[in-house]
């Protein structure tokens, strides 16, 4: 459905990739599996997705929290907040 690598800086881009699957993965309650992440010189800090068996999530760093998926658009608007409130240490 979605693939692109979005340059923001030179030192930063975001990769968003959803697919539609014929039915949910294990732990998901949709019919959709996504990656959407923000990378900083080559290290991803912040990523939404949804792993077979883990269901929907957010990584910010090494700390991994639930997300509550309701529409893909809320899931995109989601992570582009968490993008725009993103701050190195």
């Amino acid at each position: 459905m979605l693939r692109e690598r979005l340059v923001l800086a030179e030192d930063r881009f975001v990769e968003l990739v959803i697919w539609q699957l014929p039915k949910p993965s294990r732990g998901s309650s949709h019919g959709f599996k996504y990656r959407l992440a923000l990378v900083v010189d080559e290290v991803c800090v912040l990523r939404f997705d949804n792993e077979a068996g883990k269901g929907d999530h957010r990584h910010e760093r090494e700390k991994q929290t639930g997300y509550a998926f309701s529409t893909l658009e809320k899931l995109i608007s989601d992570f582009w907040q968490a993008v725009e409130a993103w701050r190195p240490e």
